[in-house]
């Protein structure tokens, strides 16, 4: 065999043997993501964690730079010489497809974090009203006690480099309880690409590649506590948006400063609300009016930044995020993000944890 088959069927190999290990998610569990994984990462945001800038974004600048040199020197090449081109770009994609699943992407077939922490994923309308009366009059009582004003919304008096050291707290008191979420060695940056992140609707990312939290810095900074947490849900190994939102959120809320448990609970509540907007709209006016006024103006301020940025770029780039999903053991693609609630219902209603 010519050896410049060697990568492109190794590629296909590649896609062979996930499809065959999504039914073992148990294998995944114990030998990456509880085996090799933890080494990788623990390198990972060791080495990089200590740069001040984005490595990973750098990297992404560099490697769209030679992709692109590479594309305008092969440009009127194609017609003479398109299997050669064709099977250099499948054999740079088989070496990209390797490495994005051996530094971390192989988490999208671990064991399901429902699973790991004995959490039921349904429940009953009934069980969800309960539980965002409880959310509400507990943000409503932390935004009470922040600002002294039920009408003032809450203003986020840190830095951002601030903010990324005190996520370890809330992550140090979360892992008391829960071994697994035991996180070390801080790897969080504001991303480089904040500008174009915010027209695309993102709010930050991991880069599988160098294990960095990347954050967009741009956004209303009641969120970037509960944002960042996110993200580090990510480098600790777990895939699902549905997860690491739970994470997120809960290694906001426990936090001991106070602006972290506000951005965790506001967070977890606009969803809850959203949820009873699609589902009863007379009774997500209720509840509505018992939401401090304060609260509302912060989420106001979430929608004005948004729609200052709002193109069509992002809902392009959201169909294809979606579809990503959807090929990575995401079945809800974007919806992901919103079926959190499923677990925070359950982990506090079933589970008896006290919000």
């Amino acid at each position: 065999m010519k050896q410049k088959y060697i990568l492109p069927l190794f590629l296909f190999v590649q896609i062979t043997f996930l499809q065959i290990i999504s039914f073992f998610p148990e294998y995944v569990e114990r030998y990456y993501s509880n085996g090799l994984y933890p080494f990788i990462s623990s390198f990972s945001r060791t080495a990089f964690g200590n740069i001040p800038f984005s490595v990973g974004d750098f990297i992404y600048f560099i490697l769209i730079f030679f992709i692109l040199r590479w594309l305008w020197i092969k440009r009127k090449t194609w017609k003479l010489h398109w299997k050669n081109n064709t099977l250099h770009i499948l054999s740079f994609a088989s070496i990209f497809y390797f490495v994005f699943h051996l530094l971390w992407a192989m988490n999208y077939y671990r064991e399901p974090l429902f699973e790991k922490m004995s959490i039921e994923r349904d429940y009953s309308n009934e069980e969800l009203l309960h539980f965002t009366k409880k959310l509400i009059a507990k943000t409503n009582v932390i935004q009470s006690q922040i600002t002294k004003d039920n009408s003032a919304k809450v203003v986020f008096p840190y830095s951002q480099d601030q903010a990324f050291q005190m996520t370890l707290n809330g992550y140090k008191n979360l892992s008391d309880t829960h071994t697994f979420f035991r996180y070390s060695n801080l790897s969080t940056k504001k991303s480089i690409i904040s500008l174009p992140l915010t027209y695309m609707g993102f709010s930050g990312y991991l880069n599988p590649f160098t294990n960095e939290a990347q954050v967009n810095y741009m956004g209303p900074m009641y969120n970037f506590p509960t944002t960042t947490c996110h993200e580090m849900a990510h480098q600790l190994g777990f895939a699902s948006e549905t997860e690491c939102n739970f994470i997120g959120f809960l290694a906001s809320v426990k936090n001991e400063n106070l602006y972290f448990q506000y951005s965790g609970y506001s967070f977890a509540l606009r969803y809850c609300l959203a949820n009873w907007e699609r589902r009863n709209k007379p009774l997500f006016d209720q509840l509505l009016k018992t939401v401090h006024p304060g609260i509302i103006k912060n989420y106001q301020e979430s929608v004005v930044f948004n729609a200052n940025y709002k193109t069509p770029l992002e809902t392009g780039f959201h169909i294809f995020y979606d579809n990503f999903l959807k090929l990575n053991q995401q079945k809800e693609g974007m919806e992901s993000y919103s079926k959190f609630i499923n677990l925070i219902v359950n982990y506090y209603g079933k589970k008896n944890y006290e919000l």
